[in-house]
Order: C-alpha cells, then structure tokens, then sequence
C-alpha cells in the first residue's frame, strides 16, 4: 500500500518539536482521538521506548504494539507498529525541518511494510482515514506544542 503523508507548520524550533516528540507519553496527549488505552514500555523516551495502544478506525478496534527504533535529533523519529496479529506491519515517521521564516514543519508519514488482504482490498479508504486521523494528530500535536513550550518557558 501506498504510504500517507501528511504535514503542518509550527512555530516551535525543530529542537522544541523534537524534544516533544521524543518523550512517548506526550503522545497520547494528542492521539487520544482516536488511540486510546495506553500502556507504557521501555524507557520514557528515545529509542525503545514503546506503547500498546487500542485503536479505534471507522467502527473497528485493533491492539497495536509501538516502539521507538530510529532517533536523529533534532530532525526525524520513526515508530514501528504491530498489529492484527502480526499481520499489520507499519513505520511512522516524524520529519521536523526548520522553516525559512522560523518555526518548523512537521511531517507524518504511515507507511506499511505488511499489510492484511483485508487492508489492501480496501487500499483507497483505508489510506483516505489514516490521512484524516493522522491530519487530526497534527492540529492537536499543534495545540500541544503552544501548550508544553510556553509551559515549560514560564
């Protein structure tokens, strides 16, 4: 299947970006919508670091193991994801890159490396929810960001 990106600007430096990403529970503060049920593993951040975590898409639910394996600070964090069984393999990629004007862009990209034939017979609409959902995961990563950094430079 083809891989779903999708992106949105940032007035926070790609260090900030990075440094938010990088800590794993951070993430359930804007996922939520939609992953839900978060169990921690590994370390709180960087590679390793992991969470199971129940999805929930177009009216079906789906365990899905994620874990950290690539780190390059300040520019790019990849997540593995295992689900159905094993039969669901994917990575998500965070790329930050500093824009001309200040700030950042962050981009997501889920990609899957296996998929069941129930995903690839429906190909189309399964990517065109992973690109709404994961649309959704930038706005709300956004909002977090203004939150966190004028929080944590109070």
């Amino acid at each position: 299947m083809k891989p779903v990106t999708v992106s949105i600007a940032v007035p926070q430096t790609p260090e900030q970006v990075y440094d938010f990403l990088d800590v794993m529970a951070h993430h359930e503060r804007f996922t939520d919508h939609y992953l839900t049920n978060w169990r921690h593993s590994g370390p709180g951040r960087g590679i390793g670091s992991g969470a199971t975590v129940t999805a929930v898409l177009a009216g079906t639910k789906s365990d899905v193991d994620v874990e950290v394996v690539e780190a390059d600070r300040p520019r790019r964090l990849v997540e593995r994801n295992v689900s159905a069984a094993g039969r669901r393999l994917a990575h998500g990629t965070y790329t930050i890159e500093p824009l001309p004007t200040g700030g950042s862009r962050v981009s997501f990209t889920y990609a899957w490396t296996r998929a069941p034939l129930a995903d690839r017979v429906v190909a189309p609409l399964v990517r065109a929810i992973m690109r709404s959902a994961n649309h959704t995961v930038l706005q709300r990563l956004a909002e977090e960001l203004a939150r966190h950094v004028s929080t944590a430079g109070s």
